[in-house]
């Protein structure tokens, strides 16, 4: 049979999407592989299917509970039994039972921090594993934008299984990023495949406006003009609800929010709703997005200025995965770039915390810090992010090291990580000022050149935006003074966090 017969007979379509071809025959012919497709185009498909046509078992390594959930749920929908989710979710007893028969599974999708257990790993060890997947792969490169120190430990743990067959996936990575991948996972010799990362029925805005009660305004009518359903990117999980609550009193009640903060069952919860049209609107922090397998969004609406373009991109990319026209709007006030200057520096320990957790446990630090963990992030006042980088260090250390060598090491690494953040806000925010076509910066950013006239390809080569809006028996009347309202009672309040 041939490939275009197997897709069929397993997933239903005639025909690939642009790239997936190349890759799956890399795949069949025994490569490793590291492969960049543009958000929406069909991932997952380059490895599902060749599961089909290997004997063992597939591992998937994925960042986000949620995503592992709507993939394991989707294969269940289009009949795949043979298929499970290792997380914090599974009880006692349920862990038992899929460890007790694993061997009967064929797509095995995990968290990075289940493979961090010994207990997991012996486990996987008994199976034939046909390919070893890595999702997200951006995460491995502590250049990529959504570095995760857990990613690191995979190339070690792909060694424990046998150095199986990997394929390595990601929408957004530059050069020095997929080095970092292929590096990091031990591939000895691997088949690259970068695609572009233009998505041309994406239509792109940077809507400038005065301050944050214009913004807020602006917010508004863009949410009740445009046809959804749609996603509002923000900073603050505090304005992300707030927000939502507003939309709702406001005549859009299938508004929610979601955000870190919630609990996992409610994020699981809020992200089908949406995936099965249940919700128009998602008022989200960075926590939501990734992998998210629904392809008639219309709209996605940044009210905070990213702090890199990956992420930017990485999250426009949520819209018009069915190939129909779709929107982004990114909208500025002068100086919104404070915010992430403020938010990447939140995301790395201080000079003051290293110094301190160094001075005030001293040799304790090489071998009993974990006894300690709680203490230590609790009194020294360490974020989730930075104590996960510090956690991380910590764990580097061995009873030969010098600890003040090692102190100044962290505080050298902690210094670089500040400089490649701050550079890439103002990579962002010199992209949002410029007065060039904004498709043709976002691909010279990456390296690409712009070769193809688009229709409507952004404002500033311009869009006629009445094709985006709602169609006339949808469009909700909200009157300006419930607007002014609700803009009043937001901008007075206090302690908004800018979290995830």
């Amino acid at each position: 049979m041939t490939l275009e017969n197997k897709l069929k007979t397993h997933f239903g379509y005639d025909h690939f999407k642009k790239g997936q071809r190349e890759i799956i025959e890399a795949l069949t012919l025994g490569k490793n592989v590291l492969a960049m497709l543009p958000t929406g185009t069909g991932k997952s498909l380059c490895y599902q299917l060749p599961a089909y046509l290997m004997d063992g078992v597939v591992v998937v390594v994925t960042p986000l509970l949620s995503l592992m959930q709507d993939q394991v749920e989707q294969m269940m929908a289009r009949g795949e039994k043979r298929v499970v989710a290792i997380n914090s979710f599974l009880e006692r007893g349920e862990r038992a039972s899929v460890f007790g028969r694993l061997h009967t599974y064929k797509f095995i999708y995990i968290s990075p921090e289940m493979l961090m257990s010994d207990f997991v790993v012996s486990h996987l060890n008994k199976l034939t594993i046909s390919l070893f997947v890595v999702d997200e792969a951006h995460c491995i490169s502590q250049w990529g934008y959504d570095f995760r120190p857990d990613y690191l430990k995979l190339g070690d743990i792909r060694e424990s299984l046998g150095s199986p067959q990997t394929i390595a996936l990601t929408a957004t990575a530059d050069q020095e990023v997929r080095s970092d991948i292929a590096q990091t996972l031990k591939l000895n010799e691997w088949d690259e495949f970068v695609s572009s990362v233009d998505r041309p029925n994406i239509k792109m805005v940077v809507d400038f406006v005065q301050d944050a009660r214009d913004k807020l305004d602006k917010l508004l009518e863009w949410v009740f003009f445009l046809q959804g359903p749609g996603i509002i990117y923000f900073s603050s999980k505090k304005l992300a609800e707030e927000v939502a609550i507003m939309l709702r009193d406001s005549g859009l009640p299938r508004a929610m929010a979601y955000h870190g903060g919630l609990d996992q069952e409610s994020r699981i919860l809020i992200q089908q709703q949406f995936i099965k049209g249940q919700l128009d609107v998602i008022c989200a922090t960075s926590a939501f997005g990734m992998g998210i397998n629904k392809e008639n969004v219309r709209f996605v609406i940044h009210f905070h200025m990213p702090l890199q373009l990956e992420s930017y991109l990485q999250e426009i990319g949520r819209a018009g995965r069915d190939g129909e026209n779709s929107i982004s709007i990114l909208l500025y006030s002068p100086h919104d770039e404070q915010l992430p200057y403020q938010l990447a520096e939140g995301e790395l320990p201080t000079q003051y915390q290293i110094n301190w957790l160094f001075q005030h446990f001293g040799d304790r630090l090489l071998y009993e810090w974990e006894e300690m963990e709680e203490s230590i992030k609790h009194i020294g006042g360490f974020s989730d992010t930075s104590w996960r980088l510090t956690k991380d260090f910590l764990r580097s250390l061995n009873n030969s090291m010098d600890l003040k060598v090692e102190e100044e090491r962290f505080l050298q690494y902690i210094d670089n990580r500040k400089k490649h953040k701050r550079n890439k806000i103002v990579d962002m925010l010199n992209w949002i000022q410029s007065k060039e076509c904004k498709r043709k910066g976002i691909l010279s950013y990456f390296g690409e050149v712009k070769q193809n006239t688009v229709e409507d390809c952004c404002h500033v080569c311009g869009i006629a935006y009445d094709q985006y809006n709602k169609k006339s028996s949808e469009v909700v009347e909200v009157t300006p003074f419930q607007w002014r309202d609700y803009l009043q009672a937001l901008l007075s309040k206090s302690g908004t966090s800018y979290e995830k």
